[in-house]
């Protein structure tokens, strides 16, 4: 189930990807919408399968993926469905949820191939980072371009996301109102990242050291 999850979780930043690129930033895709249905089955499905295949499940574990089952929920085919056209910023960021539970799925397949508790916490921080930064580069390409005159592809908009996320800052300025909410969140997840990169090699070094002790020469 772990791998199905993850050709799911592909597919749709994929086709996430493609959307944003080549779409015309009004509406979604007919074969988009598809796809984003045939993923959240498959994340709903998994959502049985784990309670299923667990006898005893604790209660934080149960909210845990009643919160996942809630973000994998088709809305943009319920809206289709309904014929209810939400502001594209509403449309956007339900878009998102789906792309959030496949970094969920990813971040799942990454502690089950590393080794080690903190490997697994660091891979799983660093995949959340950066998927966070690439989504980041999506929404602000999607909404800014057109009407920011410094956005001239998603080659910008990706640079811009890379750097406000280090909290260097760029050049390029949103003019939107969810391009100032990106442009504010964006260096609050880069200042909690490096301390704890801080840390995990700090602790790696620790490690090392410990279990190779300096040896006197007399």
């Amino acid at each position: 189930m772990r791998i199905v999850n993850l050709v799911a979780a592909i597919a749709i930043m994929v086709g996430l990807s493609f959307e944003v690129l080549m779409g015309n930033h009004l509406s979604y895709s007919s074969w988009y919408l598809w796809l984003q249905l045939i993923v959240c089955i498959v994340y709903i499905v998994d959502f049985i399968w784990v309670l299923a295949v667990r006898h005893k499940v604790e209660k934080s574990t149960i909210w845990y993926n009643f919160l996942l089952l809630l973000i994998s929920i088709p809305y943009l085919n319920i809206f289709a469905w309904t014929h209810f056209n939400p502001e594209r910023w509403l449309s956007m960021a339900v878009a998102a949820l789906p792309v959030v539970r496949s970094f969920v799925a990813m971040c799942m397949v990454l502690q089950w191939v590393l080794d080690g508790k903190v490997v697994r916490i660091f891979g799983q921080y660093v995949l959340t980072v950066l998927g966070f930064t690439y989504l980041a580069a999506l929404m602000f390409y999607d909404y800014e371009i057109g009407v920011n005159p410094n956005l001239n592809g998603f080659g910008n908009a990706m640079w811009w996301a890379c750097m406000n996320v280090t909290t260097v800052g760029a050049a390029v300025f949103p003019v939107t109102a969810v391009g100032k909410v990106l442009a504010a969140l964006l260096p609050a997840i880069g200042m909690m990242f490096f301390p704890i990169f801080t840390i995990y090699v700090t602790n790696i070094y620790n490690v090392k050291h410990s279990d190779n002790p300096p040896q006197n020469n007399k």
